[in-house]
């Protein structure tokens, strides 16, 4: 796909010749899918969440398919940040897109280390995924709380120049609050929504399909809810918003945009199609055409409510 002016997205200082990006967790750290899409033609490569420490992710089943969706419960298996830096970025730095790292801690001082370890030239921003319990409080999920979520926000942007992303968590009673605390806080983009919490149960064996008995649902069933929410926070908030959820098609991403996301990312997509993030891409500049529109940021927030 040649760059096409119409999609060129500068969001934060991130500049992109794409609006569409790869989701964490879907899209490994990029080069796995370097043999099925040109990579250099992603808006950008969000890397899968990275702790400090290496992490084995859960034991037992950690993938099952449901109707229009999937749950997994990887539990964050990664190699850790220093493997990361000094084995794996060499191998992706050279690609001709964005590199964003999801990065996950159990305490807020965690957030802050890696933060800092990854303020360098090769990274152009980090995505602070707050789905984590925080060990110092007793379990409490970051992304339930505002003030646990404000406080992952402020760490992250004391201790890097980068933009720092919000991405977040479906799984609270009111959306808008969590965004304005991290907008409050100092979030320079809110990435949503991350993966819902479901389960699946085996019927003959009477037990749950996972081995960590709930996981995340993502895929086509999440988008009315990622949708709905993206619309909700988009009225609330001054910060762009990067929408995910269920796209598979650029059908799906152009509803996003009119919704108020500024770009989106593909996720479960990805495995069913790896090229899915240049085809949405290529579907969108073929919509812009359609309906001379010049530019993909004339369709944010245009969505007619009456």
């Amino acid at each position: 796909m040649k760059q096409n002016s119409r999609l060129a997205t500068e969001i934060a200082g991130i500049k992109m010749k794409t609006p569409v990006m790869t989701a964490s967790g879907t899209f490994g750290f990029g080069e796995e899918f370097s043999e099925f899409v040109d990579l250099n033609q992603i808006g950008a490569i969000v890397v899968k969440g990275t702790t400090l420490k290496p992490r084995s992710g859960n034991t037992g089943v950690r993938i099952a398919e449901t109707p229009s969706g999937m749950l997994n419960c990887i539990g964050l298996e990664n190699p850790g940040i220093e493997y990361f830096l000094t084995d794996i970025l060499p191998r992706i730095s050279h690609y001709d897109a964005p590199i964003i790292v999801n990065i996950s801690g159990s305490s807020v001082e965690e957030y802050g280390i890696l933060a800092k370890k990854l303020d360098i030239p090769e990274i152009a921003a980090i995505e602070l995924n707050i789905s984590c319990p925080n060990v110092k409080e007793g379990g409490i999920i970051f992304g339930t709380d505002p003030l646990s979520a404000a406080a992952v926000v402020k760490e992250a942007k004391k201790n890097t120049k980068k933009p720092v992303i919000a991405k977040l968590s479906p799984n609270v009673t009111d959306i808008v609050v969590m965004a304005k605390a991290v907008e409050e806080a100092g979030a320079d983009v809110i990435s949503m929504i991350n993966t819902l919490l479901g389960m699946a149960i085996n019927i003959n064996s009477w037990k749950p399909v996972l081995g960590n008995m709930t996981g995340g649902l993502s895929g086509p069933a999440v988008k009315p809810i990622a949708l709905r929410m993206v619309w909700q926070v988009a009225q609330a908030v001054h910060i762009p918003i990067i929408g995910m959820g269920g796209i598979m098609k650029a059908e799906d991403a152009i509803e996003f945009f009119l919704a108020g996301a500024s770009a989106v990312a593909v996720g479960t997509a990805n495995f069913v199609n790896p090229s899915a993030a240049e085809d949405v891409a290529k579907g969108i500049i073929k919509y812009l055409e359609k309906k001379n529109v010049e530019h993909i940021s004339q369709l944010v927030g245009q969505l007619k409510c009456n």
